[in-house]
């Protein structure tokens, strides 16, 4: 019995960090300049390796519950949407029960890294890729900016800020004062290649952030940072929410003149996001609007746009939008009591980050490592390991008729 337990977790455990690298790799080849032509044929050889890591898994009743009400709600996106993400994800997120994160997340951290300087070494050479782009970004005319490979500047940048929070989180609770002002400065010089703004602004914050945690180690200071962390993560989806309902009053001052306070306050806020909420109104439909979220999305709503927390609504539904933002609150409380602070400012960078750009809200869950932390977590944050754990065909064995249960 114990030889058969030890093959189930050893097929359970490569069969988790091969989905893993494969997601890592879908990531690298969608940043570069070649178009990949089996992309959803390989999101499903890695939803298949997440569900043979969770039927070689031990559960316990609670668990087994939550994962099925979780698929459930995938399954309904899916009939009505269209869209596997919520079924791919909920998948993950239970494969991840047993395997230690941190040695998880170090390996999508060094493989990422590498991969982005393979792409920027290929793209200097003149290999693969553009090195520079001569375009018109919406700024007042055309200006040359570096991309390195990677199709845009702030595409580059945003991997400079992704990279960046990932190392925080795995090295920030020990790092040094240095090691702060050492990823500003990476930041910096990649920012005066790629004049992208935001994401070198995302990433200032939170290395400001995470230094002043890491370094002033009075436990009260902590964990006030942390729930203004929160407060500022659900304050992000709040101003989300609040454009989308909003963004109507950029285009009557576009086309009809309209200066109210309420509309000069959006005309601001669009100029500081660079035209990102009149982007909402671009077609017929607006779509992205408030007018256009439904309960659950429907297969029309693919229009894309930058602004993350509100593609969320969009694309996949209220209801969904809404339990992922409960679920992602409580996993931050969670972090709290666990004094895994580090965790919180990745989930607040994140946030943050969100309002403007949609890196974390795509089809690429390597995109998005609060995906892992949810993996991490989710049994603890809502108490559903308490009990004995079974792997699947135990639990249908003691149900069946003549079991004495």
């Amino acid at each position: 019995m114990e030889k058969r337990n030890d093959i189930f977790s050893k097929i359970a455990y490569y069969a988790f960090y091969l989905g893993v690298i494969i997601e890592v790799l879908i990531l690298l080849v969608d940043k570069s300049a070649y178009i990949n032509p089996i992309e959803g044929r390989l999101f499903q050889i890695t939803f298949l390796l997440f569900a043979v890591k969770v039927c070689f898994t031990r559960y316990t009743l609670k668990e087994y519950g939550a994962i099925f009400l979780f698929l459930l709600l995938g399954a309904a996106s899916y009939f009505i949407t269209e869209r596997n993400e919520i079924v791919r994800l909920v998948m993950m997120i239970a494969a991840c029960k047993g395997i230690d994160m941190k040695k998880c997340l170090k390996l999508v951290f060094y493989m990422t890294l590498t991969g982005c300087a393979l792409l920027i070494l290929l793209s200097l050479l003149g290999i693969f890729g553009k090195a520079s782009l001569t375009a018109d970004f919406g700024r007042g005319g055309e200006e040359t900016r570096y991309i390195l490979g990677m199709g845009h500047p702030n595409a580059l940048q945003c991997m400079v800020w992704a990279l960046t929070v990932l190392c925080l989180y795995l090295y920030g609770e020990k790092m040094k004062w240095y090691g702060f002002i050492l990823l500003l400065i990476v930041n910096g010089y990649f920012f005066y290649l790629t004049d992208s703004k935001t994401s070198l602004l995302v990433a200032v914050f939170t290395v400001l952030y995470a230094g002043i945690i890491r370094l002033i180690k009075n436990d009260k200071f902590r964990r006030f940072c942390s729930w203004a962390g929160v407060a500022l993560t659900a304050g992000s989806v709040l101003m989300s929410v609040a454009i989308a309902a909003n963004a109507y009053r950029v285009y009557n001052f576009v086309w009809h003149g309209e200066w109210s306070k309420p509309t000069q306050f959006f005309v601001y806020l669009d100029r500081a996001l660079t035209g990102r909420i009149r982007e909402l109104t671009a077609t017929n439909q607006m779509e992205g609007t408030i007018g256009t979220w439904r309960l659950f999305s429907n297969p029309e709503s693919i229009y894309y746009f930058d602004m993350g927390w509100i593609r969320l609504f969009y694309w996949y539904g209220v209801i969904p939008a809404c339990i992922f933002i409960i679920v992602l609150l409580a996993l931050m409380g969670y972090c709290i009591r666990k004094k895994d602070y580090m965790a919180i400012i990745m989930i607040v960078s994140f946030s943050v980050y969100t309002v403007v750009e949609a890196h974390g809200i795509s089809v690429y869950f390597a995109r998005n490592y609060i995906f892992f932390l949810l993996g991490t977590y989710w049994s603890g944050a809502f108490s559903l390991a308490s009990g004995r754990e079974r792997y699947w065909w135990e639990v249908v064995r003691e149900r069946l008729p003549g079991s004495g249960i």
